[in-house]
């Protein structure tokens, strides 16, 4: 029986194309052909991955880049020519922004859905929409992003099976990094700290992270990663006494480092939500300005720890301060000793 298409629009960011992987295996699972458009950050992470039948690549920050030329608009057009050869039954726009609209809106589905809460005029690319699919307090997005799968009556499980995966690494670069961490001692645990997140309010203070690797190095290899663009501030919590790979590993060799891990601690970024998606290592993620009910690694609490302060103004899920007296207050929340006492329960 031939299976029906489906088009599923997330674009970004890199931790949200990683909630919608269970999504995308619950279509798979109910026997729909799953094709995912998806902007660069998320490409790398699609291509290969078994949770997605075929992965088609908008080049939006490439086009943002190069600003209003003509190019941009031809190869627009061109990847919406390739989306109508497919003749797709059925469209989830799960970016829900306008950056979205028009994928969706000039794709050919018959069906084309979104959420009731979509932003920035994209409601006007569908024909179907579900309510509920938002940053709902206290509802794990992962779940919400699920309700697409519910909407279509797929018949696939979405309450308890929460599925996902990230492709294989190839040889080449399990090899750079056996030849990153050539000096590690392979008779300790490992613990990574990915200290760096896109939002200045995410960070968490610095003389925790200071804090925390000290207090953890003797009984664990402590790793530091992070882009070219967190080298400035990596060096300075590593100060020559821990292994370094800031700015040294591409998306791909990061998943392979992390594979590696006993624990993965890192505030709410992609690291965080990177980790969970291998499966493997303990993943404690420290949220400051944003909600861990909602965006928190999502499964076993024995394995995903979140943890965060109480200040009445938490997750205000702003990404400057606003406050105008003890500003920043969060970023000092959870004390280090809350996040040490964590990881010692893995290592």
């Amino acid at each position: 029986m031939e299976r029906k298409k489906l088009l599923l629009i997330k674009l970004s960011s890199l931790g949200d194309v990683i909630f919608n992987i269970p999504l995308s295996y619950a279509l798979k699972d109910a026997g729909y052909e799953v094709t995912w458009l998806v902007s660069e950050k998320g490409y790398d992470i699609l291509k290969n991955n078994p949770c997605v039948d075929r992965v088609i690549l908008a080049p939006i920050f490439k086009w943002r880049k190069r600003g209003f030329v003509l190019q941009n608009t031809i190869e627009f057009w061109n990847i919406i020519k390739t989306l109508r050869k497919e003749k797709f039954d059925i469209s989830i726009d799960a970016q829900m922004m306008f950056k979205s609209l028009f994928f969706n809106m000039f794709c050919g589905a018959k069906r084309r859905i979104t959420s009731t809460q979509a932003k920035e005029f994209s409601k006007l690319g569908a024909n179907e929409f579900v309510e509920g699919i938002s940053y709902s307090p206290k509802i794990p997005i992962v779940k919400n992003y699920l309700k697409f799968a519910d909407w279509i009556k797929t018949g696939a499980e979405t309450t308890n099976i929460i599925k996902k995966s990230l492709p294989e690494r190839t040889q080449e670069q399990i090899a750079k990094v056996d030849e990153l961490l050539k000096n590690i001692d392979k008779s300790k645990p490992t613990v990574i700290i990915s200290p760096a997140t896109t939002w200045d309010n995410k960070h968490w203070a610095e003389t925790n992270w200071i804090k925390v690797a000290e207090a953890v190095s003797q009984s664990a290899n402590i790793v530091f990663t992070g882009s070219e663009k967190d080298k400035k501030l990596i060096d300075k919590l590593c100060k020559n006494s821990y292994i370094n790979l800031s700015g040294k590993t591409n998306l791909m060799e990061l998943i392979e480092v992390f594979s590696r891990a006993n624990v993965v601690v890192s505030p709410d970024s992609g690291s965080a939500h990177l980790a969970w998606a291998l499966n493997k290592p303990a993943v404690i993620t420290v949220f400051t300005c944003t909600p861990k009910d909602i965006l928190a690694p999502y499964g076993d609490d024995r394995k995903y720890i979140a943890l965060s302060g109480n200040l009445p103004c938490q997750p205000c899920f702003k990404k400057k301060c606003k406050k105008k007296d003890n500003i920043n207050a969060c970023q000092s929340l959870p004390t280090a000793e809350k996040v040490i006492e964590a990881i010692k329960k893995f290592i």
